[in-house]
C-alpha cells in the first residue's frame, strides 16, 4: 500500500510507534477491509484541523483474521477512536468490553472510543440514517411507510432498528434470504404493536425478494431504501424493474460512489425523488466524532469536505 493514510493490520500489531510519532498522531481511524475507498478521514480530518484537535484520522486495513487482535491493540497505538465498517462491525462488537442499547439490538459496532484500556462501542448507522432522511426528503422516519430492501444484517438491520425504534407508519423488510427477513420482523414486532393503525394492513412484514410481491407493496410505500451492496459496481444488474418506480416514492440508495448508482438513475428518470448514502455516512460520522470529543460537530465544515464544495 503506497497511500500513506493507510495502514495495515501489521502496522498496528508490530510497529504501533508509526501511529505515536506522525506529526499530527494518528489517533482515529476507519477499520474495514476493503477501506481504501472510504471517505471518512476526508471530513474527519477536516473537523479535527477546524475544531484545532492535534490529531489525525487515518485508514487502517485489517483481514477478518486479525479483527479481534487490532482492536484490543488500539489502546497500546494511542488510539482515542475508530470506525469500523464493512465486514466488521459484529467483530468489533465482541471486542468491546461496554456497547451501547443501539449496538447491542444490531449486534453491530460502527463506533469505538477508548477509554483507558477499555473499548465502549456505539453504532450511530440508524440514528444517522434518520437524520439522513430528515435532511435530504424533509420527512421524519414515524411518519413514513417504508420498504426496506436487504434486511439480512450490516446496514439494512440498523436501518430497520431504527424505523422500528422511531415507530415508522409501515415497515416492509425484504431480503434474497426469505428466513432473515422473516425473523428480523418477528424480533421487531413488538415496537409496531401499539395503537397506531394504518389500514387492514400488518405494520410490520417480511416479503420475498420478487417483483409481485414488491409491486403490491410499493404501491402503499413512501420511502423506498436500498441497503444492499447492489449497485456499487456499474455492471450490477439492476435491483428492481424500473417500472416499480414511481413519482410518489422517496428512494434512498446506502450505496454511494462516482456516480448516481442504477437505482438513483431510475428513480430519477420516474420523477422520483432520491439521494445516495453520502449523508447517511456524514451524519453518522459527525455522532462518532461527538461521542469521541463530547462537542457538537462541526457539521457544515465536514459536509463542505464530503462534498467538496470550495
Amino acid at each position: 500500500m503506497n497511500d500513506p493514510e493507510i495502514f495495515s493490520a501489521e502496522d498496528l500489531i508490530r510497529s504501533p510507534e508509526k501511529f505515536l510519532t506522525s506529526d499530527p498522531p494518528v489517533r482515529y481511524a476507519v477499520v474495514g477491509d476493503p477501506v481504501a475507498h472510504s471517505k471518512s478521514p476526508i471530513f474527519q480530518n477536516a473537523a479535527m484541523k477546524a475544531c484545532g484537535i492535534p490529531a489525525r484520522y487515518a485508514r487502517l486495513h485489517v483481514p477478518k483474521a486479525l479483527a479481534n487482535e487490532v482492536f484490543r491493540a488500539l489502546p497500546t497505538a494511542g488510539f482515542r477512536g475508530a470506525n469500523v465498517t464493512f465486514p466488521l462491525k459484529a467483530f468489533a462488537r465482541d471486542a468491546v468490553d461496554e456497547a451501547d442499547d443501539f449496538a447491542r439490538r444490531t449486534g453491530a459496532v460502527n463506533t469505538i472510543a477508548v477509554e483507558g484500556n477499555k473499548l465502549a462501542g456505539y453504532n450511530t448507522d440508524g440514528p444517522g440514517f434518520a437524520r439522513a432522511i430528515r435532511e435530504e426528503f424533509s420527512v421524519d422516519l414515524r411518519d413514513v411507510r417504508v420498504v426496506l430492501l436487504g434486511a439480512g444484517g450490516g446496514a439494512g438491520r440498523a436501518i430497520a432498528v431504527q424505523c422500528a425504534v422511531e415507530s415508522c407508519e409501515r415497515l416492509v423488510l425484504v431480503n434474497r434470504t426469505f428466513g432473515k427477513a422473516c425473523a428480523l420482523a418477528e424480533e421487531l414486532d413488538p415496537f409496531f404493536r401499539g395503537d397506531r393503525l394504518v389500514g387492514p394492513v400488518e405494520r410490520i412484514l417480511a416479503i420475498p425478494f420478487e417483483e409481485r410481491a414488491l409491486r403490491e407493496q410499493l404501491a402503499h410505500a413512501d420511502l423506498l431504501i436500498n441497503a444492499t451492496s447492489v449497485g456499487m459496481k456499474r455492471s450490477d444488474p439492476p435491483l428492481i424493474p424500473s417500472a416499480l418506480l414511481t413519482p410518489n416514492l422517496m428512494v434512498y440508495d446506502a450505496v454511494y460512489g462516482a456516480g448516481p448508482s442504477r437505482l438513483i438513475a431510475d428513480a430519477t428518470a420516474a420523477g422520483a425523488r432520491s439521494a445516495n448514502g453520502l449523508s447517511m455516512l456524514l451524519h453518522q460520522g459527525a455522532l462518532a466524532f461527538e461521542i469521541w470529543f463530547n462537542r457538537p460537530a462541526p457539521l457544515e465544515i465536514m459536509r463542505r469536505a464530503l462534498f467538496e464544495i470550495p
